[in-house]
């Protein structure tokens, strides 16, 4: 998997974007790279233009153009106001705990969350991160598919039927990014892992967005990626939670995560990075808790 030390998107600041007109009306010109720390720059100094809404979202979650500096490109902006109240999680610490997994994903090396900063803007304080543009593949790395027709080497997860009967069922391709994807989940305690949560990029990475319900002190991992249960965990994964315990261990990598979760959430972190190391295998359901979130996709 490419290195996380570039994130694409900007373009030349359009003067036309930066004036208020609509992205459709202006010209697409080539992508170029950004490095991520120009990224986390942009973000946290750029100037926001919202677009529109995400509708299917159940958080306010809008589409920006961020400039700064002659670049521009888009962002996801979720303004703390808009979090909608949850049983299990405090009020108003949704939009951090997105900014903690972006910083435990860098510092780990896990490479899975796009650039995401807390900032002010148009509605107040909230999370901003890095838009990526998700290929439309021929062959996607997880949905639900029919039952007798599941691609040659994915992983099933659980059965279903669609509204006329016929058997489906959810599975995943055995990819070594998605088999990335599930130990950082299980690292963060994901609760909302679902398929719409994961895009492929053209470049061929693969990220993870919405990550406002991680990091909880209680077992909640809820995913749809449980395609490696009690498998051994890859070699590579392994180095990256070594790399987590040893920055835990000089207090790197926990600094930052304290200044957006509980002492308690951030000593959980810790307790699960070396409970993954210690049984060395892909962790499986509890059972007392719902394993695969609503929708799966």
């Amino acid at each position: 998997m490419p290195h996380h030390d570039s994130a694409p998107v900007p373009t030349p600041c359009d003067p036309a974007v930066a004036d208020g007109a609509t992205l459709e009306t202006a010209p697409e010109p080539p992508v170029p790279v950004l490095d991520e720390a120009d990224a986390l720059d942009l973000l946290r100094h750029g100037a926001l233009e919202l677009e529109g809404r995400l509708v299917d979202a159940s958080n306010t979650t809008l589409r920006a153009v961020v400039c700064h500096q002659g670049v521009t490109a888009r962002c996801v902006y979720k303004p703390v106001r808009g979090e909608r109240p949850l049983w299990d999680f405090p009020d108003g610490t949704l939009a951090g705990r997105e900014v903690a997994a972006y910083l435990l994903s860098s510092a780990g090396g896990f490479e899975v969350v796009p650039p995401t900063v807390l900032r002010d803007g148009p509605l107040g304080p909230g999370m901003c991160q890095l838009w990526i543009d998700e290929e439309r593949q021929d062959e996607p790395l997880l949905g639900f598919v029919r039952a007798r027709r599941i691609p040659a080497g994915w992983r099933r997860i659980a059965s279903a039927r669609d509204d006329g009967g016929r058997p489906y069922a959810l599975a995943h391709a055995d990819d070594p990014r998605l088999a990335r994807m599930a130990v950082f989940d299980a690292v963060v305690n994901n609760a909302d892992r679902k398929g719409g949560h994961v895009i492929a990029t053209l470049d061929g990475r693969v990220y993870g967005v919405d990550h406002g319900v991680c990091f909880h002190a209680e077992d909640k991992l809820r995913t749809v990626l449980w395609g490696w249960v009690d498998s051994p965990l890859p070699d590579e994964t392994v180095d990256l939670l070594e790399r987590l315990r040893s920055g835990a261990e000089g207090g790197e990598v926990w600094a930052g995560l304290a200044e957006h979760l509980t002492p308690a959430e951030v000593a959980t972190t810790a307790v699960r990075v070396e409970r993954l190391l210690t049984d060395g295998r892909f962790p499986a359901p509890r059972g007392d808790w719902p394993a695969i979130p609503w929708p799966p996709v």
